[in-house]
């Protein structure tokens, strides 16, 4: 991992939040390599035990939230309210669930309850 060009931009979370360094390191090089996100940024989400990162997709000026975690965690209300006030109370908040095969899905987490689209 430490030869990786992403690494530079990440070590200094990847040893401070261990147990989130996998999750963090796919979901970034996912973002930045895969969907090419621009103006992505780090956000230190100490009370989440993690970084979370902003950015933007390509072609698209809104700034997006991203949050990686792993299946195998237990996330609680209490958790996913943390990261929205730490991440500024944004309009939702992208849950980037990594699987050991290097799989990610995005779940997109809005606060409260929302209608769906009809």
């Amino acid at each position: 991992m430490d030869k990786h060009p992403s690494y530079e931009a990440l070590s200094p979370y990847l040893s401070k939040y261990p147990k989130a360094a996998g999750s963090l390191f796919q979901t970034y090089n996912d973002l930045r390599l895969a969907q090419q996100w621009t103006d992505l940024e780090l956000v230190e989400l100490p009370g989440c035990s993690r970084c979370g990162m902003r950015g933007r997709r390509p072609q698209m000026d809104d700034l997006l939230c991203v949050v990686p975690c792993s299946l195998s965690e237990s996330l609680s209300t209490d958790w996913i309210r943390t990261t929205f006030k730490e991440l500024g109370s944004p309009p939702h908040v992208y849950l980037a669930i990594n699987t050991e095969d290097s799989s990610i899905v995005y779940y997109k987490i809005s606060p409260g309850i929302v209608k769906p689209p009809l």
